[in-house]
């Protein structure tokens, strides 16, 4: 049973690699065995989790690239870089996304005031820029005749937002998440299945993992709110992930395409 999380010899790409969940989804493979490329933009701060891998790992194991996963050209030669470091990757986590967390200043908008610009910008991230990262990697692996794609999706591409867990935040008008943002997700839902049907034939498995609420930072009103609509009870932390992704990455999936893994403690269950 061991050997079928085994990611040893295997080759990963993750995008996102300097937010808050990038470096939960890197170490679990580099633990697992893989080598690593991370992607993520020109300009972004190495995140104290990521550089706490670079400590463990050197770069004959992970490498940090810069791109945007909204430019197919860039794309293209990170795609080469990776090839020339590692060879061609059999595991891609499509990780990159943008959210719109409450504003400090407590300014915001009402339902028929948000700006279309903010609904675009997230579409053309977390599901346009996946689709083009999807494209350029996972080609390659088609032509190879192997890999796991693993698209990061959200409990919020299932179930709306339920405004009440941020009514207590100070703003006029009152906070809301941004209706694109679990519309984005519910897409890449749609469109990882749609992955899994075409590539299924080259060896090629697509899904989609879903966290719910993950623990970093939330002031302790939304935890309470949130964990008291959640079965489990509280929050998911990094080591409620690494587990779910790992088997989604390895031969313990070996079996399973075209699907999406909630991971969410029992929320969508009511």
């Amino acid at each position: 049973m061991k050997n079928l999380f085994d990611l040893e010899a295997e080759v990963a790409v993750v995008t996102g690699a300097l937010g808050k969940l990038g470096p939960i989804w890197i170490e679990a493979l580099l633990d697992a065995g893989a080598s690593v490329y991370g992607l993520d933009l020109a300009g972004v701060k190495v995140s104290e989790d990521f550089s706490k891998l670079q400590t463990r790992f050197d770069e004959s194991r992970l490498k940090l690239d810069r791109t945007d996963v909204k430019d197919r050209q860039a794309l293209e030669a990170v795609c080469r870089n990776c090839i020339a470091a590692f060879g061609v990757p059999s595991i891609l986590v499509n990780n990159a996304g943008i959210d719109q967390p409450p504003s400090k200043t407590g300014k915001g908008y009402r339902l028929e005031d948000i700006p279309i610009e903010i609904n675009r910008e997230i579409f053309e991230v977390n599901t346009l820029g996946l689709f083009l990262v999807t494209q350029v990697f996972g080609t390659r692996m088609a032509d190879a005749g192997r890999g796991s794609i693993i698209n990061i999706g959200s409990l919020y591409g299932s179930v709306s937002p339920d405004a009440r867990f941020y009514d207590h935040i100070p703003g006029d008008p009152p906070f809301l998440k941004p209706p694109a943002y679990g519309a984005s997700k519910a897409a890449v839902v749609n469109l990882t299945r749609y992955l899994a049907t075409h590539w299924a034939p080259h060896g090629v498995r697509v899904n989609a993992l879903s966290p719910g609420g993950v623990l970093g930072g939330q002031d302790e009103e939304f935890k309470r709110k949130f964990c008291n609509r959640v079965p489990l009870g509280r929050m998911a932390t990094a080591e409620d992930l690494r587990g779910p992704l790992l088997f989604l990455a390895s031969q313990a999936s070996a079996y399973v395409t075209g699907t999406e893994l909630l991971v969410d403690g029992g929320f969508s269950a009511w």
